[in-house]
């Protein structure tokens, strides 16, 4: 999990390749469940609520311009 406070240390660009990372790794974890081969179903909403926090921080960052 990440904190917001870590993401806010961070630059807009370093934050928009975190949420790549995390949305093609969101995307394995679901054809995993799809297949029924998932180990961990709690890391599928822990990965989206960290996109939607990596968002909000660029958000905030865009509105403080």
């Amino acid at each position: 999990m990440i904190k917001a406070n870590e993401l806010r240390n961070m630059t807009a660009d370093e934050i928009k390749m975190k949420i790549e990372g995390l949305k093609k790794e969101l995307f394995n974890l679901r054809t995993e469940a799809k297949a029924g081969r998932i180990e961990k179903p709690h890391k599928i909403n822990e990965i989206r609520k960290d996109v939607a926090r990596c968002e909000t921080v660029i958000r905030e960052k865009a509105n403080a311009k």
